[in-house]
């Protein structure tokens, strides 16, 4: 039998821990998945996070991955997929987390948020940022809110009263509130991914949706949609969501680092925001392909009266406290 001198005994470890050291120094990689356009106020926050994490001290440990446009998961997906660990973040609508806990439907209600600066305040309130943890027992952890925009309704035909609505198909998210919000009023909802909301759109299989300005820019609806109506009922905002298990996960040094570039990225994203609506609604005048309907106060106040019963129907599963803290929100400015 051969013996080794210790020269090769020497050789051999070194070689040994040479190789333990590089699969060590393999980088963490976290896979952002998103469904909007890389243009948007959430797409821009997401590459503006992975520059920081590549300026940051762990740089050379960490990759970070962006998918915008549902081209890993729509936000049906997204959240199993992350129980699973395919995914590491991922900033679904706060509408998508019916299924982990019914107190984020609060942002789906109706006319409850005056302007963006209500909805800053409620989410940087203590019940605010409560919410941030309201899924920790299903696996889920909220990093922090990005800001999108308030709701408007595209239509095939106009939308001046609730009545014009009546009978027609509007798609929305998976969201139990919107679809009483829609029933409320008459109107049809379809539960639809937002990847397949433009050939819906375009086909006539639907006839309307609600969405921001950006999103109905970036995602062209207003090319297939004439008609859309500055109602202001709702609000699309997400929130940047990750895995228990996988955060708390991370090496000590690490998670420090991607904190701050997380917070300093939603903060870009969230500065954009109403910037990005303004612009987007200006691009779809400009474009001539879209009417904008400027609601009267009297019509508007009837979109209101219509829609408002909806909040008594999900104040048991909100809970009350955490309406009455979004609401007070709007008389703190």
């Amino acid at each position: 039998m051969p013996t080794l001198k210790i020269g090769s005994l020497t050789a051999l470890a070194a070689g040994i821990m040479l190789a333990g050291s590089a699969f060590a120094a393999d980088p963490i990689t976290i896979k952002f998945s998103h469904v909007v356009a890389e243009n948007t106020p959430k797409g821009q926050m997401a590459e503006k996070f992975k520059a920081l994490v590549e300026q940051s001290s762990v740089g050379d440990r960490v990759d970070v991955e962006v998918y915008p446009n549902s081209q890993l998961y729509g936000d049906d997906q997204v959240l199993e997929a992350m129980l699973l660990g395919d995914v590491q973040l991922a900033a679904p609508s706060l509408s998508k987390f019916q299924k982990y806990t019914d107190q984020l439907q609060v942002f789906d209600l109706p006319f409850l948020f005056e302007d963006m600066d209500a909805v800053e305040r409620f989410q940087n309130s203590p019940t605010g940022k409560q919410l941030l943890t309201s899924m920790q027992d299903k696996g889920l952890m909220g990093l922090g809110y990005q800001h999108n925009g308030l709701k408007q309704l595209s239509a095939s035909e106009p939308l001046r009263v609730p009545e014009d609505a009546a009978g027609k198909k509007f798609r929305i998210q998976t969201s139990d509130v919107l679809q009483a919000q829609f029933e409320a009023i008459d109107a049809v909802p379809l539960k639809k991914p937002f990847s397949e909301v433009f050939i819906l759109l375009q086909t006539g299989a639907i006839d309307g949706q609600e969405n921001t300005y950006s999103n109905i820019y970036s995602q062209k609806f207003y090319e297939v949609q004439p008609y859309i109506t500055e109602s202001n009922h709702g609000l699309i905002d997400y929130m940047v969501v990750t895995s228990d298990r996988f955060w708390n996960g991370l090496p000590d040094d690490v998670r420090p680092a991607l904190e701050k570039a997380m917070q300093e990225a939603l903060a870009y994203g969230n500065s954009i925001a109403s910037q990005e609506n303004q612009e987007a609604k200006q691009a779809i005048v400009d474009s001539g392909k879209s009417e904008i309907i400027e609601l009267t106060p009297e019509q508007r106040q009837q979109w209101v009266d219509a829609m408002k019963p909806v909040w008594n129907e999900f104040s048991d599963e909100i809970g009350q406290d955490v309406i009455d803290a979004a609401q007070a929100a709007n008389n703190e400015g």
